[in-house]
């Protein structure tokens, strides 16, 4: 470490300089890296897996009723049929798993609990 001679010396290489007057310099700190949100990549994930299963289950259902009305049997309108009950399920299963994750980023708010007191019926002057 190297020995200064004066008080100044030290003091200039040690701070930065000060910007003086009204708007000398943003007061806001340096941005943290914010925390990864584990909850919200794994429905992500889930979502992703509907999307993908409904579209292959989508085709499949095409598919067997190309099929179906070719005269290939009862057996490819039963799979058609359980193709589209498939594709109407994983739709369903990734629009709940959409609102959990918008809960989870925090876009929305859970319902009030019903611990709550209930709500006057007009607003805040009708209970007066």
């Amino acid at each position: 470490m190297r020995a200064f001679r004066c008080a100044e010396e030290a003091a200039s290489d040690t701070m930065a300089p000060v910007a003086t007057g009204k708007r000398a310099g943003s007061r806001k700190s340096a941005q943290q890296p914010r925390p990864l949100n584990k909850a919200a990549l794994v429905i992500g994930v889930a979502i992703t897996l509907c999307v993908v299963a409904w579209g292959y289950l989508v085709y499949a259902a095409i598919d067997f009723g190309t099929a179906a009305r070719g005269g290939s049997g009862s057996t490819a309108w039963a799979f058609m049929g359980l193709a589209c009950l498939g594709a109407i399920a994983c739709l369903f299963v990734g629009l709940l798993l959409v609102a959990r994750l918008m809960r989870a980023l925090g876009v929305t708010s859970p319902p009030p609990s019903a611990d709550a007191p209930p709500r006057p019926v007009g607003g805040k002057r009708a209970a007066r």
